[in-house]
């Protein structure tokens, strides 16, 4: 039953692939069972720049608004464009509400909602603001033959580096009064960004924070990153946005830092898929074992 839900899923059936990033999420379907069904030379085209683009910041600057017209202009430019929108679950239930699409407008667009895929994700067990299999996510989106993957995190603020373990390009978006550049720029995020949008433009303040990150940007090292006006509501800026984010570069302006968060979201991933990890929870909380333990234990589990 899975090949063929996976088959009808790479073959652009909603539903299917519904299901099967259902299926990815609660570990019924692995990525091998799609990489044996797909094409997997997909994934080695050169698509001109970037599969995946993360885009983050603290909560109330218009990410979500930002986001809507980023899809509409993508879509109405022919590209077919799936978002992963990240909702932040309950540390003690594990709930999540998951309404982050409300503010999704786009997919309602009678042109050109087929080319738009829109799926919440609930953050559960991850530490990070961005679930690890959300990597597994965007590989079979792109198999699924979706040219560009948007994946928008928590918005827990500028801490949330684990989103570059998972994307090709980060994005962070800024808005009015949110404290001098230089500050801003010591913020880790924004060290690994790739551009910066500071959205809310029709509000007073926005220019002169996008003229200080300019300067903080100018202070450090290596190239500066695109820092952009938008106004998601009246819609200033929202084309040269698009047309700029698509054409995005890797900054290289913090490669040692993206790997680090890569080999420390795959640690974290072995830790989290261990058949024995909800066993050695009890252990701890019991006093029976301490971290050092649990950890040499979890280390020496392969994936089960």
């Amino acid at each position: 039953m899975s090949d063929q839900l996976i088959e009808a899923a790479i073959n652009g059936n909603r539903r299917s692939i519904a299901r099967t990033l259902s299926g990815l999420e609660n570990g019924q379907i692995t990525l091998d069972q799609i990489r044996q069904i797909a094409d997997v030379s997909i994934l080695r085209k050169d698509y001109d720049n970037w599969r995946s683009i993360a885009i983050t910041g603290a909560p109330g600057v218009g990410k979500s608004c930002l986001i809507d017209k980023l899809l509409a202009n993508w879509a109405g430019r022919g590209l077919k464009v799936a978002l992963l929108a990240i909702d932040p679950s309950s540390p003690r239930t594990g709930g999540a509400l998951l309404g982050d699409r409300v503010r999704i407008t786009a997919i309602d667009l009678v042109d050109v909602k087929d080319k738009i895929y829109v799926r919440s994700i609930a953050t559960r067990k991850s530490s990070g603001s961005v679930p690890l299999i959300v990597s597994d996510m965007i590989e079979f989106l792109i198999l699924a033959g979706w040219d560009k993957v948007i994946i928008e995190t928590v918005g827990s603020g500028q801490a949330e580096v684990r989103c570059a373990a998972i994307a090709d390009r980060i994005v962070v978006v800024e808005g009015p009064a949110r404290g001098d550049g230089v500050q801003a720029e010591k913020a880790g995020l924004l060290e690994l960004a790739d551009a910066v949008i500071v959205n809310k433009s029709d509000l007073d303040g926005a220019e002169k924070h996008a003229e200080e990150l300019i300067e903080s940007f100018h202070l450090g090292l290596g190239e500066a990153p695109p820092v952009l006006l938008t106004s998601a509501i009246n819609g200033d800026g929202i084309a040269v946005a698009s047309s700029t984010l698509l054409e995005i570069k890797d900054s290289g302006r913090s490669n040692r830092a993206r790997w680090r968060e890569r080999l420390l979201a795959q640690h974290e991933r072995r830790i989290l898929e261990s058949a024995k990890l909800d066993e050695i929870l009890v252990l701890l909380a019991a006093g029976s074992i301490s971290i050092i333990e649990a950890l040499d234990i979890l280390g020496g589990q392969k994936n089960e």
